[in-house]
């Protein structure tokens, strides 16, 4: 798919992997709608690539279809869509309290929002998404409509100690990429997967710099944090080559995660 003219939508596109995706989009000339909760970071962002904003809660639904109106009512029905949304969870299985030795459970509400976030709410946008394509003409004679792009994570394979939550929101994104796929195999709507590694997003760049270094270390090659820009760099990959699909790739340097 070339994206000259075409419309497209980033969640979570107001930071880190979302915002080089939304920028990238842009620069290959994409008209670019951000979800985001952060509203004046993504205001900012998308005047900045001559797109749109939208605050949208992906696990709320009445939040999500006003937010599919106002990107559509802005360039018309996307084309593309890439899911960027998301949250880290930290927590053990169970633990023990350090001061008195008391065994404390997860957080079942945490696991619940972890999933409810990065598995439902892609799921959700992609539905919606998905159904608005439907309606489209055929761009080529191959009889392609869209193209559908999910951020999963390495922790989808190899999940580390206190990722149970993350783990198991991101191996669902990974587990359903094929059937879903496979839904739209007769509509025209490709869908794949990216597994990132260790990237260098806000968050990361928040931690010291011997931090930054020792997690860089851990790369087989290059050892370095890969970078927001190399992600956004695949999802124009994805979405050029026309014969990507139902795929799940990584992104990481060679990284397999240690348990800790």
């Amino acid at each position: 798919m070339k994206l000259e003219g075409i419309a497209a939508i980033v969640t979570g596109g107001a930071s880190g992997l979302g915002e080089a995706t939304a920028r990238a989009l842009a620069g290959a000339g994409a008209k670019v709608t951000i979800f985001d909760l952060n509203a004046a970071r993504g205001e900012s962002v998308a005047a900045a690539i001559g797109g749109r904003f939208a605050k949208v809660d992906v696990t709320d639904e009445a939040s999500l279809d006003l937010g599919f109106e106002t990107a559509r009512a802005a360039f018309g029905q996307e084309r593309v869509l890439v899911n960027c949304a998301g949250v880290a969870t930290g927590e053990k299985t169970v633990s023990r309290d350090k001061a008195t030795g008391a065994v404390v459970a997860h957080r079942v509400a945490a696991f619940a929002r972890t999933v409810a976030i990065n598995l439902v709410g892609t799921f959700a946008c992609i539905a919606k998404s998905a159904a608005g394509m439907l309606d489209l003409a055929p761009l080529d004679a191959g009889g392609e409509r869209g193209v559908i792009i999910n951020t999963a994570s390495v922790a989808a394979d190899e999940g580390q100690i206190g990722q149970a939550a993350y783990a198991a929101s991101k191996g669902g994104v990974k587990a359903m990429t094929l059937p879903i796929a496979r839904d739209l195999m007769n509509e025209g709507v490709r869908v794949n997967t990216i597994l990132p590694g260790i990237l260098g997003t806000p968050m990361l760049a928040g931690l010291p710099q011997n931090v930054q270094d020792s997690l860089a270390a851990t790369v087989p090659f290059p050892k370095r944090l890969g970078s927001p820009e190399e992600y956004a760099e695949t999802v124009l990959f994805l979405i050029s080559n026309g014969y990507m699909n139902g795929a799940t790739i990584r992104l990481d340097g060679a990284l397999r995660m240690a348990p800790r």
